[in-house]
């Protein structure tokens, strides 16, 4: 068996976790713990397109809002 997530073939779904990163995940493995499903089963490439349109800034949450704070 090789790598999940590499497979072009497989349904994946989108997750976010509190820090708003996202993952596209196998959507025949359960989801872990601290991660939310955002985009329901779909192909591989679907998921990461929506990835790419929606996760615009890299920068964790937390590290966000220590800046806000910093920036006054």
């Amino acid at each position: 068996m090789g790598n999940p997530f590499d497979d072009e073939s497989a349904r994946f779904v989108v997750l976010v976790n509190d820090e708003k990163q996202y993952s596209i995940w196998p959507a025949h493995l359960d989801v872990p713990g601290g991660w939310q499903v955002v985009l329901d089963e779909a192909p591989r490439q679907e998921c990461l397109d929506y990835v790419e349109a929606v996760w615009s800034d890299m920068r964790p949450a937390g590290l966000v809002r220590a800046m806000e704070v910093e920036a006054g």
